[in-house]
């Protein structure tokens, strides 16, 4: 699994949530200043006439969210939308000014010290955009230092310290210093060093806006890869919407430290909440972000082996198409039948398809699949691209349908757009 289409999808909303975000605000100031700011800010002032008029900071305000256990959450906004703010907030390195912020269903605003170094040490781990490697210490070292301040012993913290970096690619570097180590590399240890907290959730502020894109495109998949196979609760903080789009279960924007939207990156694609969003996503690599589960249609037609083929070419000529897709009985495909062989079947009287008949003229993808991986495969045969889960057909692709929603308006993405027949032809294509 190396690929950024190989995310595991997260049911939200189907279990309790394991962070909890409820009416957060942050303002930097004190006393009388504050409290004016949080007052001009619910009467919907903006930061700037806030800060003109108090000497106050609105970092944060009123923001309520939910993150279920084993989502890959990001906060997304531009320099100076609060997104960093509120991830420090979520562990409480920095202290709100009001609001709840439950983690795993304990009140952070309720634990004192100690209780909140625990969570620090052993719920919650944090990797930070410049690597916090310590210079001195060799790559196993820095990887096992948050087990050190557990107590962990020596022993089984190397192993664990040894695991993480095999996970990360690192196995082969354990007795270098950091400063040996590529920018990438370096942040490798830094995620192998979260890895063997081995924390309930990894908060990740900006960890890859100082690499250089082709080790920061590795990152991506390397975070992929792990999130499906380790199942963490990641929040990733990022300025860049595309890396937002495609490492996101959900989305969370913000603007001046208000919450504009949350939503998966199709949703947002589809449904900008406002213009702001709408000019935002303008420039989004949409053949990246939707995959064939967003274009998915229907088959106009599946045939059985013991379907009489003069029936098929009926249903064919009904379907404006010139080939079917023949499954068996749990809608596996065994092949492609086309219509000049269902002819000279139906010719010999034949009352069922004869196996031999069929073709291999089609092409299969998986469900979460991004369309650019699909541009040249679509269109190419007598039926759609299908699309297979679990060995199943369970829907097609025509080529239309991802022309469609690599359109840039977003309307174009909505499910009344793509599932329109009217745009295909006969064999399901523009």
């Amino acid at each position: 699994m190396s690929t950024l289409d190989e995310k595991a999808p997260v049911a939200t909303g189907t279990a309790s949530p394991m962070i909890r975000v409820e009416d957060l605000t942050k303002v930097f100031g004190s006393g009388s200043s504050a409290d004016e700011a949080v007052a001009l800010a619910a009467d919907g002032v903006g930061r700037r006439e806030i800060q003109e008029r108090t000497g106050a900071t609105l970092a944060v305000h009123d923001v309520s969210f939910d993150i279920a256990p084993g989502e890959l959450f990001v906060i997304m906004g531009l320099s100076g939308s609060g997104k960093s703010t509120l991830v420090r907030l979520l562990n409480r390195l920095i202290e709100p000014t009001s609001g709840t912020i439950d983690v795993d269903g304990r009140d952070l605003g309720s634990l004192g010290d100690g209780d909140l170094r625990t969570l620090r040490n052993e719920r919650m781990s944090m990797v930070f955009q410049h690597f916090a490697l310590l210079p001195h210490r060799t790559v196993a070292q820095n990887a096992e230092y948050g087990l050190q301040i557990r107590g962990v012993d020596a022993a089984e913290r190397r192993r664990t310290a040894e695991w993480a970096l095999e996970q990360v690619g690192l196995g082969d570097r354990a007795d270098a210093l950091p400063g040996q180590l590529s920018g990438g590399m370096q942040q490798r240890v830094g995620l192998a060093r979260a890895l063997a907290s081995d924390t309930d959730v990894l908060l990740m502020d900006e960890p890859y806006s100082a690499l250089d894109p082709l080790i920061r495109r590795d990152m991506q998949k390397l975070l992929v890869r792990l999130q499906r196979e380790l199942r963490k609760t990641i929040v990733f903080i990022t300025h860049d919407l595309n890396e937002a789009m495609l490492l996101g279960d959900r989305i969370l924007l913000l603007k001046d430290g208000r919450l504009v939207q949350v939503g998966t990156g199709p949703e947002i694609l589809a449904s900008p909440a406002d213009d702001y969003v709408a000019e935002f996503v303008s420039d989004v690599d949409r053949s990246r972000v939707l995959t064939a589960t967003d274009v998915i249609h229907e088959p106009r037609i599946t045939v059985t082996l013991d379907e009489r083929p003069s029936d098929v070419l009926v249903r064919l000529g009904k379907a404006e198409a010139t080939g079917a897709y023949v499954v068996d009985s749990e809608h596996r495909i065994l092949g492609v039948i086309r219509d000049d062989r269902l002819g000279h079947a139906a010719a010999t009287g034949a009352t069922s398809i004869d196996r031999s008949a069929l073709v291999e003229e089609y092409r299969t993808t998986e469900p979460d699949r991004p369309l650019i991986d699909l541009l040249h495969q679509v269109g190419r045969n007598p039926v759609p691209l299908a699309v297979v889960d679990g060995g199943r057909l369970t829907g097609v692709v025509p080529r239309g349908a991802v022309l469609a929603a690599l359109s840039t308006h977003p309307e174009a993405t909505h499910p009344a757009a793509t599932h329109s027949d009217s745009t295909h032809d006969r064999n399901g294509n523009v």
